[in-house]
């Protein structure tokens, strides 16, 4: 039976956290916007399968993109990949598609546009068991569920360059993994406050451990103030960045995800 979001919204609670998980959260860096989070028991992908980096960005490595279609280690054991939008840069709808058919256990959160497209490329509806389609509209309320070890919010944000790609459905994933480290995946979001500051009680109703947030969010329009005051972030990590650095990123004196594999430990503030 396919997954309905809206049987999910507030359905259950949140899972049991450690304040110091014996084994810290680590997140790995695949390319783009593609990062692996992984607490020891729990491993979740971001936008890891895309087929174009318009010669401007990361691409996944051959090797590591082989090894992940695999499940060769350090891939093996996914739970779930998450797909911000449907861009190339992004998802890779083939990829997607072959993964799902060759790993039976794993399932797929993505906007609906993004699921739409997999029907058009595959008859095998068995997969779509595992397909968890997001309908979210624009200025739509967050939806909030929890799935096996793993507490998830979503909201739709615009993509860059609102209004002029306001057709396309980026999401932000905020995950909760079971050693009780947040993260949250912005997507393309627009760096403009006029989105972000609706959603206020959103934010502020969990603290965010780690952000990845596309790297204009460092230097652009709203970026800064969106990541320092809105988003109830303990720090952020910026993603999407070009082969070639831009200055706007260099300058901020931000930190930054560039080579793939890269990675960083996430653990729990001092404070908690």
């Amino acid at each position: 039976m396919r997954f309905l979001l809206s049987l999910l919204i507030g359905f259950a609670t949140a899972p049991l956290a450690l304040a110091h998980p014996e084994t810290p959260t680590e997140t790995t860096y695949l390319g783009n916007e593609g990062i692996m989070v992984s607490d020891g028991h729990t491993t979740i992908l971001f936008d890891p399968l895309f087929p174009n980096g318009f010669g401007t960005y990361q691409m996944v490595p051959e090797e590591m993109r082989l090894a992940l279609m695999a499940g060769d280690a350090p891939f093996e054991g996914i739970d779930a990949i998450f797909v911000s939008h449907m861009h190339p840069d992004h998802f890779s709808v083939d990829e997607v598609i072959v993964y799902l058919e060759t790993h039976p256990k794993v399932k797929v959160y993505v906007p609906a546009q993004a699921a739409e497209w997999m029907r058009e490329e595959t008859e095998n509806e068995e997969i779509f068991d595992r397909v968890v389609e997001v309908p979210l509209e624009y200025k739509d309320a967050p939806l909030s569920f929890h799935e096996g070890g793993l507490t998830i919010d979503v909201v739709r944000i615009p993509h860059a360059g609102w209004p002029g790609r306001a057709d396309v459905s980026n999401l932000v994933w905020r995950v909760t993994l079971a050693d009780g480290i947040t993260v949250m995946h912005l997507g393309d979001a627009d760096p403009n406050d006029e989105h972000f500051a609706p959603l206020d009680a959103h934010w502020q109703a969990k603290q965010t451990h780690t952000a990845y947030p596309p790297y204009w969010f460092f230097g652009m329009w709203d970026g800064p103030q969106i990541l320092n005051e809105r988003l109830n972030a303990s720090r952020a990590t910026g993603i999407h960045v070009p082969i070639n650095l831009p200055p706007v990123l260099v300058f901020s004196g931000a930190d930054f995800l560039h080579e793939p594999g890269e990675t960083r430990l996430l653990e729990p503030d001092q404070s908690e």
